[in-house]
């Protein structure tokens, strides 16, 4: 039984190049819409609201952010799992996973999101969040974890689907909720006056949408979630191997979302301005985040599928030219970010001081593009290959960098509050080199 053509790729032959821009393109596009729920939020609320509102949004990035990533990385890995599958032909397999991964899609998130609601005011008062700001940051954070839910159902069904070379389907019901969260949002923050909590509501509603209908359409067209009742036997082996790869992943995933977590207490403590453009410059490197991002997980699929089919010379070949192409983008993307750094920070703030400080910032930052791309890149393939070990070491990694460096450089009086800047380069510089030493390893360890 095959799923339509149209809707499914298969990775393990062609040219390396094409298929991961074709794979690429949607998913970025995808991306994009995806970040457009925070950056519309930001957008509407520091304009319509205030730099305190926005401030308040941004505090809560680094927690939600934790708590999402303990969901999605089961997902993520379940998504490898399905991947390598796929690559075997093992139709069997490809179902078995999809159904097993749900059964933890489905509880887990219940579970996280149930502690982070009540763990809400008590982790952003650990935060020292600044006492103007912190009853709409609680309410904003208890919102999102209601939707915790919704979130993962999303990125549960987008994961198989784009383990099964399907990164269309996904965006086309994104779109549409984003859209739909665009003119809620308007409608709950400017029309209602409901402020950050009607930013909240109105992100719950457009996941719950995008999570909903992707999944009910992926039931309905494509094959392999045509699932019978023999597929939806629990297969312990299988939940074992997605846990064992999913874990780590989410405690990588868990561990950088406590480092950020440490480094927004270092920004708190310089006041609602710094807050205010530590969130306006964290929304936009979100943004330059995504096509490193899309790029990782296209090379995740592309890597599971010929590791599946034990095709071990296109997973070096697609290491090799994924990673000219993120060279290519950092190297674009600097003059960009120098030059118009204040026409991109005014569009989430009015506040001149602001501004100012959000776009040198940027500028900051901007230097360390290629690191950080070489963690998505390195990241990508070695998640498809299983290696569960590196993204755990990884975590820890970018942990002891954000407990340790912002502290040391925001201490240095000639640095001050820039040392915040300076330390997220230096920490993606740490973590980038890391990660190519593991994949040398990994290669020599291939090769023999």
């Amino acid at each position: 039984m095959k799923a339509s053509k149209s809707s499914i790729m298969n990775m393990t032959e062609g040219n390396v190049v094409s298929l991961i821009i074709k794979f690429s393109v949607p998913m970025l596009i995808g991306n994009l819409f995806q970040q457009l729920y925070n950056l519309v939020d930001s957008i509407i609320v520091g304009q319509f609201v205030g730099a305190d509102a926005l401030a308040a949004i941004g505090t809560t990035n680094s927690v939600t952010f934790l708590f999402f990533a303990l969901c999605n990385g089961i997902g993520s890995g379940g998504g490898i799992i399905t991947s390598q599958f796929f690559g075997k032909n093992d139709e069997k397999g490809v179902k078995s996973c999809i159904a097993n991964t749900g059964y933890i899609m489905l509880v887990f998130p219940l579970f996280v999101g149930a502690v982070a609601f009540y763990l809400a005011s008590p982790i952003m008062n650990l935060l020292d969040t600044p006492p103007e700001i912190i009853g709409d940051s609680v309410a904003y954070m208890q919102i999102m974890c209601i939707g915790l839910v919704f979130v993962s159902l999303y990125n549960y069904a987008a994961a198989m689907l784009r383990a099964l070379g399907d990164s269309r389907t996904p965006l086309y019901f994104l779109i549409f909720s984003c859209l739909l969260n665009t003119g809620l949002d308007i409608l709950f923050v400017y029309g209602l006056g409901m402020s950050v909590r009607g930013a909240g509501i109105a992100t719950v509603i457009s996941q719950f949408v995008s999570g909903i209908t992707c999944m009910i359409y992926a039931m309905k067209k494509n094959e392999y979630f045509k699932i019978t009742r023999e597929d939806l036997k629990f297969n312990k082996d299988i939940s074992v191997m997605v846990l064992k790869l999913g874990i780590p992943l989410s405690l990588q995933f868990s561990l950088i979302a406590i480092s950020c977590m440490a480094l927004q207490k270092v920004v708190n403590s310089f006041g609602k301005v710094a807050v205010a453009a530590f969130t306006a410059t964290t929304r936009i490197e979100q943004i330059i985040h995504q096509p490193y991002q899309t790029l990782s997980a296209a090379l995740s699929t592309f890597t599971g599928q010929n590791f599946g089919a034990r095709k071990m010379e296109r997973v070096k070949e697609g290491y090799r030219k994924s990673f000219i192409i993120m060279a290519v983008f950092s190297v674009l993307m600097l003059p960009v970010i120098q030059v118009f750094g204040e026409n991109i920070i005014r569009i989430f703030v009015a506040d001149a001081a602001v501004i100012e400080m959000g776009a040198k910032a940027l500028r900051i930052t901007s230097y360390f593009y290629i690191m950080l791309g070489m963690i998505y890149v390195v990241r990508g393939v070695l998640n498809g290959l299983g290696d569960s070990v590196f993204a755990l070491f990884n975590g820890i990694i970018e942990v002891i960098g954000r407990l340790t460096v912002p502290i040391g450089l925001t201490s240095i009086a000639a640095i001050g509050l820039w040392g915040i800047w300076w330390s997220v380069g230096i920490v993606w510089s740490l973590s980038g080199s890391t990660a190519w030493m593991r994949y040398m390893y990994y290669k020599r360890k291939l090769a023999r």
